[in-house]
């Protein structure tokens, strides 16, 4: 499985979906998690950039794709993972 996360600085909703990501592939180590954050800012990516990906308008950050297929945000992301994962502890 491989998540990317597309935030920006300071955002509590980022950095939580990027420790949720590392705690995944911490618990999770033989089920090959990896994980890459991209920093819009330092990118120069725009939201109107990642509305052409997504297909559709983006309010907020972070924006998180699972083995290229979009997720939502934070709160989609930690669905997903209570989800699949829900023998964890997260």
């Amino acid at each position: 499985m491989f998540i990317v996360i597309f935030g920006r600085p300071k955002c509590p909703y980022c950095t939580r979906a990027i420790e949720l990501a590392q705690k995944l592939k911490s618990e999770l180590k033989d089920k090959n998690i990896n994980f890459d954050y991209i920093d819009m800012h330092a990118e120069k990516i725009t939201k109107a950039d990642l509305e052409k990906t997504v297909g559709k308008p983006v309010e907020t950050v972070p924006q998180i794709f699972i083995d290229k297929q979009h997720i939502g945000g934070y709160t989609e992301f930690a669905a997903y993972v209570n989800k699949h994962f829900h023998d964890l502890k997260f």
